[in-house]
């Protein structure tokens, strides 16, 4: 596409304080100007979007492509699939892979692969430690030289505080986040929902809230005496987003995710042992439920992002206890997240900002997540007031672990456009 006009959208862009039906010109994979009535000629193409929503191209920054090693639940390509038609232009990709993206050979791979593809940014996330086995620090330095945007053992949290000190202060150096599963791993041991009431009733061992908080509080206590930045990701309880507003007043280089499942359901969804309703950390109540929504709305939150995390329909359809933790969360981020603004914790520019600018910020990328003029033209356009029931097919995953799967939702992708180039399309 040399050039193109997307005239009529309600265009909202934060990072330009913009919030209002104007057109947008692309020209060359890049952001010309945002204007009313920009000339029809001015353009080889013309895409009427008028009555739609169009904001910068979604970021996720918290996701799993399960490439290399694990491809019968996803690769890189059915991943990037999913990604676009659920709006998202970027993905960072966990190192929980086999091999683990523990040095720079795999961190080229995945990126010479997602050039391939060629839909979706790929940006890979590092290990922190080699084979995430908390032992000894990954070669972080050659993997920045690869590409890397960050570091994480994701759900193998390092026990070894004094070797997390020395991590965060290594990749500080090269001045990239952390991102931190946080959670008191021995506290957590063999549960598999939220420790409570329910847990009791129906006989599942429990995860307690004290496990993420008193996680949160350990990293937080590192960051703040190495001065690293870190990311907590999958927030889900009230007590933790307490810590973390706290620690943010106390000037710690803290930002934190909450994924739109632990701002939609509670524990009630597990009632049926339904095994797409686990997910780690677990489904907690509907007190923090409300909490992380309103963490969002207050800025606690800075971002949200999805945790995706494909598994194949054989892993689930086993006992509730023997199921691997996870949902796809791609084609449910952008409706569920609107559900926010139509309660009213989000303003529709707030919401953009959670999903685009912030994530952006976080992973230290100027080029994506804003509409100025010259950043690349990433791109997402969606109807927020079309109501359509998931089903199997509308999913472009290889996985299709969601408990939201035949349920009603509202809001729906139009169009993904990434460097200028129109890679989904829904009209």
């Amino acid at each position: 596409m040399d050039s193109c006009l997307l005239k009529g959208a309600l265009v909202v862009d934060p990072s330009q304080g913009i919030e209002k039906q104007v057109d947008v010109l692309i020209d060359n994979g890049r952001i010309v100007k945002i204007e009313e009535n920009i000339e029809a000629s001015s353009a080889k193409d013309i895409i009427d979007v008028s009555g739609l929503v169009l904001m910068p191209g979604i970021v996720d920054i918290h996701t799993h492509l399960r490439d290399p090693g694990y491809e019968w639940k996803e690769d890189i390509e059915s991943g990037s699939l999913c990604a676009v038609a659920g709006g998202i232009t970027s993905v960072c990709c966990m190192a929980n892979t086999d091999p683990v993206n523990d040095n720079p050979s795999v961190t080229r791979y995945i990126i010479e692969k997602a050039k391939r593809v060629n839909l979706c940014d790929v940006f890979p996330v590092g290990a922190l430690t080699k084979g995430l086995k908390g032992e000894e620090i990954a070669e972080i330095g050659q993997m920045v030289e690869a590409g890397i945007v960050a570091v994480s053992d994701d759900g193998e949290t390092p026990r070894d505080s004094k070797l997390l000190r020395n991590a965060f202060d290594y990749a500080k150096s090269f001045g990239i986040p952390i991102f931190c599963h946080s959670e008191d791993k021995t506290l957590s041991a063999g549960g598999h929902m939220n420790e409570g009431r329910l847990s009791t009733y129906l006989g599942i061992p429990g995860i307690p809230p004290e496990a993420e908080e008193i996680g949160t509080i350990r990293d937080i206590m590192v960051a703040k005496l190495t001065g690293a930045k870190i990311h907590i990701c999958h927030v889900s309880t009230k007590g933790a987003l307490k810590i973390i507003e706290e620690a943010k007043k106390e000037g710690v280089n803290v930002t934190c995710e909450i994924t739109p499942h632990h701002f939609t359901l509670t524990e009630e969804a597990v009632r049926t042992f339904d095994t797409n309703a686990k997910m780690a950390p677990p489904l907690r109540t509907e007190e923090d439920v409300r909490a992380c929504r309103e963490a969002l709305k207050t800025g606690v939150a800075d971002i949200i992002a999805t945790d995706h995390a494909p598994h194949s329909v054989d892993e689930k359809m086993v006992e509730f206890n023997y199921a691997p933790f996870g949902i796809i969360g791609f084609p449910t981020l952008l409706p569920l997240s609107l559900d926010l603004v139509r309660k009213g914790y989000l303003t529709l520019s707030q919401m953009v900002e959670k999903l685009s600018k912030n994530p952006a910020e976080i992973i230290n990328r100027k080029d994506i997540g804003t509409l100025k003029p010259g950043s690349r033209a990433n791109i997402t356009v969606f109807d927020p007031d079309e109501e359509y029931i998931l089903t199997q097919e509308m999913i472009k995953s290889k996985s299709r672990n969601t408990p939201f799967l035949n349920r009603p939702l509202k809001g729906k992708v139009k169009l993904t456009i990434r460097n200028g180039k129109i890679i989904y399309k829904d009209f």
